[in-house]
């Protein structure tokens, strides 16, 4: 048996573009995924057997982390872009979007567009003063994009978010070789087209201010993502109740010191959380956010328990 390791790129029809040392090959699975319910997705590492003419991946490596909606494994960030305005901001499906790629150790970081529209300092603060990385880009007028080229380099990342915030407009602005298909955000409804219809890892280019996408040899690997509705943003993940505190890293250094056991930092006398959002440590509305948050995790658990 031959075998070569290698990356998926993107899957279309059952059938998976992997990248491996000699180029990229077109390749069947093995039927044994299905029965263990395992389905191969962009980002995975896999091994190939190139015995016969017609590839196969015999075996999916060790994942560091994996999510369903999209389908992608081995992130290292997940970039929320978040428009300033059309369509407007939803701070809690966004800390709730935040909380998911925190319990599945992605790096979490904020990138707002359409900054020629609409100001976005208020909402950035908010998150820088949380602790997360945070960009600011306007495709019309081409600004705050170098910042961002230089943090791309050496991940593997992909570009989440609502359906029209500009995912796809601003990955051309980054690097115009992609070419994606974009589209008008509608006027009656607020929210733009689904353009992005399959997950695919791009390369970036070695050098980042140029022209296209580099093939071997450079330096990680960018995702743009079908956009989603509010509602769909659920299929990201769910969180136990008891993670939810966790999943707040400016929740983190205040947790266990709660004048009472098992606090659930909702409205209890004495917690450390409340008191510190009292002091101005942690921002109102990821406060509320968290409450929404856990009070729907605990119903989820007692309604399926």
């Amino acid at each position: 048996m031959n075998k070569t390791t290698g990356k998926i790129i993107k899957s279309v029809g059952g059938f998976f573009h992997t990248e491996t040392s000699d180029g990229l090959l077109l390749c069947n699975a093995r039927g044994v995924f299905r029965l263990q319910n395992i389905t191969p997705v962009a980002g995975d590492n896999v091994v190939i057997d190139t015995t016969d003419s017609s590839p196969v991946i015999t075996e999916i490596l060790e994942r560091k982390n994996h999510i369903v909606r999209p389908p992608l494994a081995n992130l290292d960030a997940a970039v929320i872009v978040v428009s300033t305005v059309e369509p407007v901001p939803n701070k809690l499906i966004l800390d709730k979007l935040i909380a998911i790629f925190e319990n599945k150790d992605i790096e979490p970081v904020l990138l707002f567009t359409k900054i020629d529209k609409q100001e976005e300092a208020e909402l950035r603060d908010i998150y820088r003063k949380a602790g997360f990385v945070t960009f600011a880009v306007s495709n019309t007028d081409n600004t705050g994009f170098d910042e961002l080229r230089e943090f791309l380099p050496g991940k593997t990342s992909a570009f989440i978010g609502n359906t029209g915030v500009g995912k796809s407009s601003t990955l051309n602005s980054l690097f115009p070789g992609l070419q994606l298909e974009t589209a008008e955000i509608s006027r009656k409804l607020g929210r733009g087209k689904h353009t992005t219809r399959v997950v695919e890892l791009h390369r970036i280019p070695e050098n980042p201010g140029e022209a296209g996408i580099a093939a071997a040899g450079s330096a990680g690997y960018i995702a743009d993502t079908p956009g989603f509705s509010t509602v769909e943003a659920a299929k990201y993940g769910e969180l136990a109740s008891d993670d939810v505190g966790l999943c707040f890293r400016e929740f983190v250094p205040f947790l266990g010191t709660c004048k009472f056991g098992g606090c659930t930092h909702v409205k209890e006398a004495g917690c450390a959380v409340i008191a510190a959002k009292d002091d101005g440590k942690i921002t109102q509305s990821r406060f509320d956010s968290y409450v929404r948050i856990y009070e729907e995790a605990y119903k989820n658990e007692r309604t399926y328990k």
